[in-house]
């Protein structure tokens, strides 16, 4: 008795380990793609903060238009994108191409 006792929980324990392993396997890598689109987004938007800063309007209209490029890639892939300032992912496709302009 006390051996098919073992032998089912072992067997519970297998079960939800595999369990467990299926959605790590799932949620792992667009937990990867959240992090890479946020990180990037972020990288981005300092150097506009940087060029801006500096006065130099040539860099921060460039580091706009990546940072508009950015945003649509974020789009694109997940249907969110992340604003930086606010520190939050929008899930609709509201941002302004013009929010650092002032």
């Amino acid at each position: 008795m006390r051996d098919r006792l073992n032998i089912l929980t072992t067997g519970k324990a297998i079960v939800g380990f595999a369990v467990l392993a299926g959605l790590f396997a799932f949620t792992a890598p667009r937990v990867h793609a959240d992090d890479d689109c946020q990180r990037e987004t972020a990288k981005i938007d300092h150097k506009l903060h940087e060029a801006i800063k500096h006065n130099d309007g040539k860099e921060a209209d460039h580091w706009r238009h990546e940072l508009a490029e950015q945003r649509q890639r974020c789009w694109d892939k997940d249907h969110k994108w992340w604003d930086e300032d606010a520190h939050r992912w929008h899930t609709d496709h509201d941002w302004d191409e013009h929010d650092h302009d002032h």
